[in-house]
């Protein structure tokens, strides 16, 4: 009988526990996972133009591109051009591209690198780690879609073409326009055989 009382207590322990495990990971958004179907966590950076505080809640309401990166990352220098060419042809039907440095140098040298390529989209820069925290970035680039309600629907590790008719579809989608029917040439390889 003290056999089986010892195995009650031990199951009661084991139940304690996972339901202590299970509340902490319901209360605490750094645990939860980051990706399609989570909401997308709040961030501040600095704007490298203005060096105002920006919040991606700013942008509620939006579709955003956040895509997370690096100067001295060169996957993320290969995927730039394609990022603007795609702020281009879908900023005017209402894409908000935000590209956030998570650089330790200073906001003057990262904004002298954007400056170099010629990319007009918004860039910020947020060397805390807060933002590589929050979304649980394992390496650089790393690409989160948010549709209009905030909430995550595609997240990329790794260099992407992002003007490719497959990835401006998706986003065409979520701003309601009408999908590309002509695909460019002179695009980056495609995502398989992107670094």
């Amino acid at each position: 009988m003290a056999n089986r009382g010892q195995w009650i207590a031990v199951g009661g322990i084991l139940t304690l526990l996972s339901a202590a495990i299970g509340a902490g990971m319901a209360l605490s958004p750094d645990i939860r996972p980051v990706g399609p179907g989570a909401k997308a966590p709040n961030f501040s950076a600095a704007d490298l133009v203005t060096g105002d505080t920006v919040q991606l809640s700013d942008y509620k309401g939006e579709v955003v591109l956040l895509n997370i990166w690096a100067t001295w990352c060169g996957p993320c220098e290969v995927e730039m051009p394609a990022i603007q060419r795609l702020h281009e042809a879908l900023a005017p039907k209402g894409l908000k591209i935000l590209a956030v440095s998570v650089d330790e140098t200073t906001p003057g040298e990262v904004r002298e690198w954007v400056e170099k390529r010629g990319l007009t989209f918004d860039v910020l820069h947020n060397r805390s780690g807060q933002l590589e925290r929050l979304y649980q970035t394992t390496g650089l680039p790393e690409t989160f879609v948010i549709d209009r309600q905030g909430v995550i629907v595609k997240k990329d590790i790794g260099a992407r073409k992002w003007d490719s008719a497959a990835q401006s579809a998706i986003l065409r989608r979520l701003l309601g326009v009408d999908p590309v029917r002509e695909v460019d040439s002179e695009q980056l390889p495609s995502d398989a055989e992107t670094p």
